[in-house]
C-alpha cells in the first residue's frame, strides 16, 4: 500500500464523487484510489455507484475487479442484482466477480447467466468459467500477459496466429474459448496478431467486440486504428463497443486518433461522448513530457 494518509485517500475520494469536477479528473482520482487499495479507497468507490454516469460506474466495477480485494463483493453483487442499472455496468460488476474469482461466488453468477440483457448473461457465463478454471487450471504453462491485467479468460499455450484467428471467429466455439484465443493473440503483440483481432471487431456479440476493442487498446499500436475508426464511426454498432474503441483510440494516442475523437464529442449516445472526452485526456497524458520521461526511465532501467 502506499505511504499516503487517510484524510489524503478521503480527499482523492471526494473528487472522485463530486459531479462538478470534470470528468478527467474523477477518472484519475478512481485509477489513484485503485492503486491505493485499502478499506477507505473501497468506501468511496462503493459511494460513487450513486453517480448518474454509466460510463464512470462501469469504471468503478473494472477497478474493483483489477484491486482483487473480496471485500468488495457485496458491492458487486449489489450492482449485478440491480436489473434497473445500465447493463454495461451491470456487466462489468460481473466480470470483476470472474476477476476477483471467489468460489461462493458461484451461486449468484448462476443465477443471473440466463439475464434479459446478453451481455450480462454471456458475462457471468464467462466468469462462472473464469471461477472454475482458476480452481482448476489447465496449464501454468501459458503465455504471458504484458499488461498484468486480471483478464476474463486466460491465455492458451497455443501461439499459432492462424489457429487462433480460427477460435475467435468461430460462433460455434464457447465464448470462453474464444476469449482465450483473444488474450493468446494479445500477447503475441505481432501485427498478425493485431489483424487477426481487427478481424474478430466485426463478428461476434456486442460483448465480444468491446473486449477485441479493450485488447488493441492495450496493445496502443497504430495498426489498430483502422479497425478501431471503423467501429467508432458505425451508428449502428452497440455503444458499449464504440464505447471501448473511442477509449481504445485514446491508448493510442496518434494526431489521427485525436481528429476522430474529437468528432464524437458530441454524439448522441452518452457514454460515447463521456468515452471520448476521457480518451482525449489519454491521448493529452500519453503525448505529455512527463509520460515520455516516464517511458525513457522505463526503457533504461
Amino acid at each position: 500500500m502506499l505511504n499516503i494518509s487517510e484524510t489524503q485517500i478521503k480527499s482523492i475520494g471526494d473528487v472522485l464523487n463530486n459531479p462538478a469536477r470534470p470528468l478527467k479528473e474523477r477518472f484519475r482520482a478512481l485509477f489513484t484510489l485503485r492503486n491505493i487499495g485499502g478499506a477507505i479507497a473501497l468506501q468511496s468507490i462503493e459511494k460513487c455507484f450513486q453517480d448518474e454516469s454509466a460510463l464512470l460506474k462501469h469504471e468503478l466495477a473494472y477497478c474493483l475487479g483489477q484491486m482483487q480485494d473480496t471485500t468488495a463483493n457485496p458491492i458487486l453483487v449489489r450492482v449485478l442484482e440491480d436489473v434497473n442499472e445500465h447493463p454495461m455496468v451491470r456487466h462489468e460488476a460481473a466480470e470483476a466477480l470472474g476477476a476477483i474469482g471467489s468460489p461462493e461466488m458461484i451461486q449468484i453468477l448462476d443465477k443471473f447467466k440466463n439475464d434479459q440483457s446478453l451481455e450480462v448473461a454471456e458475462t457471468c457465463e464467462l466468469a462462472l468459467e473464469r471461477i472454475k478454471w482458476v480452481q482448476n487450471p489447465d496449464s501454468t504453462n501459458l503465455s504471458d500477459n504484458p499488461y498484468h491485467s486480471i483478464d476474463p479468460a486466460p491465455s492458451t499455450q497455443v501461439n499459432n496466429v492462424v489457429q487462433l484467428k480460427t477460435i475467435l471467429i468461430n460462433p460455434k466455439e464457447t465464448l470462453f474459448n474464444r476469449y482465450r484465443a483473444m488474450f493468446s493473440l494479445r500477447n503475441l503483440r505481432s501485427k498478425a496478431a493485431i489483424e487477426a483481432l481487427g478481424e474478430g471487431l466485426k463478428h461476434g456479440s456486442a460483448l465480444f467486440k468491446h473486449e477485441i476493442a479493450f485488447v488493441l487498446g492495450q496493445l496502443q499500436d497504430e495498426h489498430s486504428i483502422k479497425y478501431l475508426k471503423s467501429s467508432l464511426e458505425d451508428y449502428s454498432e452497440n455503444e458499449m463497443v464504440r464505447h471501448e474503441c473511442a477509449e481504445a483510440l485514446g491508448a493510442i494516442a496518434t494526431e489521427e486518433c485525436i481528429d476522430v475523437l474529437n468528432k464524437y464529442l458530441n454524439d448522441d449516445k452518452r457514454v460515447v461522448k463521456e468515452s471520448c472526452i476521457i480518451a482525449l485526456d489519454m491521448c493529452e497524458y500519453e503525448n505529455s513530457p512527463e509520460f515520455q520521461y516516464a517511458n525513457a526511465l522505463v526503457a533504461v532501467s
